[in-house]
């Protein structure tokens, strides 16, 4: 049986050309959105290129039930989880409503906790396991005008950083990449993300790291 990898917020940029880098090493995809309409042509592209088995669900990833429902179905399975989830808005940081920037930070960081919570116990049954997180260079840079995805990333970089040396105790790598430029849909600057990704996932157990950066 191939392993699997499992894109949490899979869209056509660092979401997809990721998905198709672990396809291309034989892993099967499970990939989900919060509209499955948008990623159709590319689980289609990614079946017809790989020939590997793609699966697709809609998932709101500030729903920890279904993230939890997800788990429970694959994680028996689940190698490498990608969580990609973020809201990219431009706004007024003096604007913005308290609800709407609640709502960001659930999708941008809260979502992830939840899902390493919820995969965490199913990787660790097995003894192995790898969880990556999209980073930014928000992170290190914040901007007021998105005021929500830097403190987002912020909490990504953190969350990777504290969270590394206990999971690693448990044969689990979790790691970021911190990615420090606007990265279009199926140009150079998504594939590289993607090797990135491959790369900290290649990393030998003892020698991980948990961040890599992407300028």
């Amino acid at each position: 049986m191939n392993e699997l990898f499992i894109g949490i917020g899979a869209g056509p940029g660092m979401g997809f050309s990721t998905a198709a880098r672990f396809a291309k090493e034989g892993f099967d995809l499970v990939l989900t959105s919060r509209n499955i309409a948008k990623i159709q042509p590319l689980v289609a592209e990614l079946k017809a290129a790989t020939g590997r088995n793609v699966e697709m669900f809609a998932l709101d990833s500030t729903d920890a039930a279904s993230v939890q429902n997800l788990a429970d179905r694959f994680g028996d399975r689940v190698r490498v989880l990608h969580y990609n989830a973020a809201v990219m808005q431009k706004s007024d940081p003096l604007a913005t409503s308290v609800a709407a920037f609640i709502h960001n930070l659930q999708v941008d960081v809260v979502g992830a906790y939840s899902a390493i919570q919820s995969f965490v116990p199913k990787m660790q049954s097995r003894g192995k396991g790898t969880i990556l997180l999209t980073g930014g260079g928000l992170a290190l840079a914040p901007h007021p005008n998105y005021l929500s995805l830097s403190i987002g990333k912020a909490g990504i970089r953190s969350m990777a950083k504290a969270l590394f040396r206990p999971l690693g105790a448990k044969g689990i790598h979790l790691a970021t990449l911190t990615v420090a430029k606007i990265v279009a849909a199926g140009s150079a600057d998504a594939d590289a993300a993607a090797e990135a990704f491959w790369s900290l996932h290649s990393e030998q157990e003892g020698k991980w790291t948990w961040e890599a950066t992407l300028s």
